[in-house]
């Protein structure tokens, strides 16, 4: 049974907005129900513990997402030798979180397979604080890509280019410039 790419779009729009800060926690989730994406910030109460600040977006593409993820983090956490690998395995709990959450909502499965290496990069804010951004790019299973959804640039200048004409508009009122 194929869906549509809206409707497969729509579904993981919905998994992802369904981690709002606070989802993990059923006390103050909108429908009762507990969600743990495994993020930082769902460790302690939203209300009375010192929140951290960390979360994810997913952008939509062809036939992929990009999954983004943000944290602020102490400089001494970063110097770590395994903080890359405690990043990726961050962006995999996502991913199953949005998996999990899309079978919910929908009633059927999705596969999301990675697609090349993620990129993290790491800034400082201070001598304490930096904040990392990561994101990676997964394929979405029922959705095909096509190229005809993609004009490549080549196409996309010619057609500009093909729209140049050498006549006046109508409101030109100029007087036309003689050749020497």
């Amino acid at each position: 049974m194929s869906s549509t790419t809206l409707e497969i779009i729509q579904g993981l729009a919905q998994a992802a907005s369904n981690a709002y800060d606070g989802a993990h926690d059923e006390r103050f989730s909108l429908d009762g129900q507990l969600r743990k994406v495994g993020l930082n910030r769902e460790e302690g109460c939203p209300l009375t513990d010192k929140r951290v600040n960390d979360g994810f977006s997913v952008k939509f593409y062809a036939d992929s997402v990009c999954i983004n993820y943000q944290s602020d983090v102490r400089l001494k956490d970063v110097s770590d030798p395994k903080y890359e690998q405690e990043i990726e395995r961050m962006l995999n709990e996502i991913k199953k979180f949005l998996q999990k959450e899309y079978k919910a909502i929908t009633g059927n499965g999705i596969t999301l397979s990675k697609k090349g290496e993620p990129k993290i990069l790491v800034q400082s804010t201070s001598r304490v604080r930096t904040f990392v951004q990561a994101y990676q790019h997964y394929k979405i299973s029922g959705l095909a890509s096509d190229e005809k959804y993609e004009p490549s640039v080549r196409d996309i200048t010619r057609k500009f280019l093909e729209q140049h004409s050498t006549k006046r508009p109508q409101n030109d009122t100029r007087k036309k410039e003689t050749k020497k």
